[in-house]
């Protein structure tokens, strides 16, 4: 069926350079590199019309005929240095190009010095007319500095009327905290924004800001805003899902109104003022959290399904969680326990976690807290009767592994303080990454041996997770590192091997003896 759309003839421009390298004396000037500059000059056209007259004697006779909004359909849906190719190539499509929905920069992919990535990126955003953008992402590296006033003319050009992905990246951490102005974000502007990321910037003009009301995914990474600005950001955005802050030093109490009632995942990273969250969003499904042990509410919400909580500043965060976490979560499916070290032992949890499926839980620097005992743990398991998985992983440096009691090969020692009165029936998959010859480690191991009746799996990892079998090579160890994971080796053979039944898939994974595997001192 034909288009009711009048067709218009590709227009070919003649005489171009092959390379469409840059020309001063041609009305097109094209920079190739994804920085790709197209512009003309000496045409007096509107954005997105076909000059009117006949065409001039530098165009060729046509070869295709198609309709113009195909013709820019097509257009949009190349990627952006093909676009501006086809810009180079022909009138038609450089019309189009004035009006290119999806201008993304990103500085790392091009490996441009800071001056010639500017410059791309000013003549661009000059030569568009503003009409058109769907998307704007600019990403910077570290070593990126700008005027402001660049920022603010590229700005005033992304955000119009039918954007709707935003990202402005600049370098986290740099000296420029730029002010991103709120009143590009007017209603005019920006009610059609869905996708809304800002990095490195401060953002205290949020009284200018109109009705975000199509925002799907909010991202702020290291930005200057407090707590009542988020909050007016936010005020009419009930279409929010996911709420990303991290590095944003000036919130010292986050609140979500019940009002964001599509809200289902929420990320708070490294805010590190942060003093509590009270969330009364009712469908929040994750939550993911890094920072010391504060109060957390959900507003007694049964949502929260996945989970992960991560400590790497303070200690104790397994006994924060054995004893909050019921109250926060306690439907939680999968949960992700990550602590510095533990320097109390964990205590039994009061309340069972009755729908948890997956825990894992990782310990940095266990070997600052040499009394640990791993046996411990189990009050986990214990709390958790429908648990199918359960993987411990321990960082744990070679110089300090000594501080923690290994067992000496022939000794005999007692489980005694760790048999539990009752047996897990549920549990069928253990993995513990990061193996150590230390006598609490070996204990649990063989607690849960005797504890899960149901299980199915056991894997047992002494090289910190730096075995690279599944990609068919060796990854380079040092020597200290090789030495402690074969002395766990020969425990895992002494103590364990002896104690798996034969229903259990039983697997140690370990240096080979490859000279790729570790590096001589």
């Amino acid at each position: 069926m034909a288009s009711s759309s009048s067709p218009r003839p590709l227009e070919p421009v003649a005489d171009l350079p092959s390379s469409c390298s840059p020309a001063s004396h041609h009305p097109l000037k094209f920079i190739t590199d994804v920085g790709l500059t197209v512009s003309h000059a000496e045409s007096k056209v509107s954005p997105c019309q076909q000059a009117d007259g006949s065409p001039s004697a530098d165009v060729l006779e046509p070869e295709v005929t198609l309709p113009e909004d195909i013709l820019w359909k097509i257009h949009a849906l190349m990627p952006m240095q093909d676009a501006a190719r086809a810009a180079c190539l022909s009138h038609s499509f450089l019309h189009s190009w004035r009006c290119y929905p999806k201008l993304i920069f990103d500085m790392r992919a091009l490996r441009k010095q800071t001056k010639d990535f500017i410059n791309r990126v000013d003549h661009i955003m000059q030569n568009h007319s503003g009409v058109g953008v769907e998307i704007f992402k600019l990403q910077t590296r570290n070593d990126f500095s700008v005027h402001p006033s660049y920022l603010d003319r590229w700005l005033e050009v992304a955000l119009t009327p039918g954007i709707k992905e935003f990202v402005l990246g600049l370098p986290i951490e740099n000296e420029m905290k730029y002010n991103f102005p709120g009143s590009l974000l007017s209603r005019e502007r920006a009610h059609s924004i869905q996708y809304f990321h800002l990095s490195s910037c401060l953002f205290h003009s949020v009284g200018k800001v109109g009705c975000l009301s199509s925002l799907r995914t909010v991202r702020l990474h290291d930005v200057g805003i407090t707590e009542e600005e988020l909050c007016l950001l936010l005020s009419n955005s009930f279409a929010l899902e996911h709420l990303d802050l991290e590095y944003c030093y000036d919130i010292r109490c986050l609140k979500l109104s019940h009002l964001l009632s599509k809200l289902n995942r929420l990320d708070v990273y490294s805010c590190k003022l942060l003093q509590m969250i009270e969330c009364s969003a009712p469908k929040v499904s994750i939550l993911n959290y890094d920072g010391p042990t504060i109060p957390i509410s959900l507003g007694g919400s049964l949502q929260v399904k996945k989970m992960q909580m991560t400590s790497t500043d303070v200690p104790n965060l397994l006994h924060y969680a054995s004893t909050k976490l019921l109250s926060i979560a306690p439907n939680v499916e999968t949960l992700f326990l990550y602590s510095l070290y533990e320097k109390v032992n964990t205590p039994m949890v009061l309340g069972k976690f009755l729908h948890l499926k997956y825990l894992e839980i990782k310990l940095f620097i266990p070997t600052r807290s040499p009394d640990y005992d791993f046996c411990s743990l189990v009050s986990f398991l214990d709390a958790s009767p429908n648990l199918k998985m359960f993987v411990l992983r321990v960082k744990a440096p070679t110089i300090e592994s000594g501080f923690i009691p290994g067992v000496k090969i022939g000794e005999d020692f007692s489980l005694a303080g760790c048999i539990r009165k009752h047996r897990h029936r549920k549990l069928k998959s253990v993995i513990i990454n990061g193996f150590r010859p230390w006598k609490t480690m070996i204990e649990l191991t063989r607690c849960i041996l005797g504890y899960a009746t149901s299980l199915k799996h056991l894997i047992l990892d002494t090289t910190n997770g730096y075995h690279r079998r599944k990609f068919a090579k060796c990854f380079p160890l040092d020597k200290d590192t090789v030495n402690e994971a074969r002395k766990a080796v020969v425990a895992i053979r002494t103590y364990i091997e002896g104690k798996v039944p034969p229903t259990v898939k039983f697997k140690v994974l370990e240096p080979c003896n490859c000279s790729k595997c570790w590096v001589p001192l």
